[in-house]
Formats: structure tokens, C-alpha cells, sequence
């Protein structure tokens, strides 16, 4: 009986320790982009195009937050650069598998991402509609 009680408690927490939390800061490291991936990466003049589009996004980290209640702050605009969303509060929906960013309003989905890799300290997404952008964060404090 002993036996099957540790089982259970070692299970438990072996679920609880795969399921990593959203919650918290996390700063934007890396971007890729659908540019950059129909660009040839021989071309000289490409190489410096793409070096300046990314030097212009600027000096300030990009940092997500995601709070307890699933609502969230971005720093600058980092998920969406829709006119229709104009504010850096957003609401979200997180399950595991997909993150999706809601309208205040409505709560329907304005986009979606397919969480790629979750860990204690690092995240990375897809674009749902545009496979071949991706965004890599770390999480900070």
C-alpha cells in the first residue's frame, strides 16, 4: 500500500514539473522572419538589407509579460502590428499546446502561435498563419 501511494506522489509531481508556467516576464531575444527566408543568403546586398531592417526595431528591450489572470502587457509591439490593436494590453488563452492573443471586446482570437518550446527560462513560438516567423524569449526576474 505504501508502494502505491509513493507511485502516486512521484507521479504527481513528475506532472508538475513538465507543466511549465507562462506566467511571468519574458524578453524577446530573437526573430525570424517570412523575409528572411526568401532572401538567398549569398547575396552581399540581401545580407546588409536584412542587418539594417533589424537594426531599425531599436535599442529597448521587447518584453512580454503574462499575468495570473490572463491578461498581459507588452513593451512595445512584439505580437501584433495590426492598426485594429493598438493597445500594449492584451488578453490570452494558453493551452499547453497553442498561445492565442484575444480581443478585449470580444475575446475572439485576433492570433495565434503554436508554442514550439517551453522551459523554466526559455520560449519559443511559431506564427500559426506564417510558419517561418518565429519568436525565441528568455524569461526575466
Amino acid at each position: 500500500m505504501k508502494t502505491i501511494a509513493c507511485l502516486l506522489v512521484l507521479i504527481s509531481l513528475t506532472m508538475v514539473c513538465q507543466a511549465q508556467s507562462l506566467v511571468g516576464r519574458w524578453q524577446l531575444v530573437k526573430e525570424s522572419s517570412c523575409v528572411e527566408d526568401e532572401l538567398s543568403p549569398d547575396d552581399v546586398e540581401t545580407d546588409d538589407l536584412v542587418n539594417d531592417m533589424k537594426s531599425r526595431s531599436g535599442a529597448a528591450p521587447q518584453v512580454l509579460e503574462f499575468k495570473d489572470n490572463n491578461s498581459g502587457h507588452e513593451s512595445t509591439k512584439i505580437i501584433s502590428r495590426k492598426k485594429s490593436y493598438n493597445s500594449k494590453g492584451f488578453l490570452y488563452r494558453f493551452d499547453g499546446e497553442g498561445l492565442y492573443f484575444l480581443d478585449k471586446k470580444s475575446r475572439t482570437i485576433i492570433e495565434g502561435f503554436t508554442v514550439e518550446k517551453l522551459e523554466a527560462d526559455s520560449l519559443i513560438i511559431t506564427n500559426s498563419a506564417r510558419v517561418c516567423e518565429t519568436k525565441i524569449f528568455v524569461r526575466i526576474k
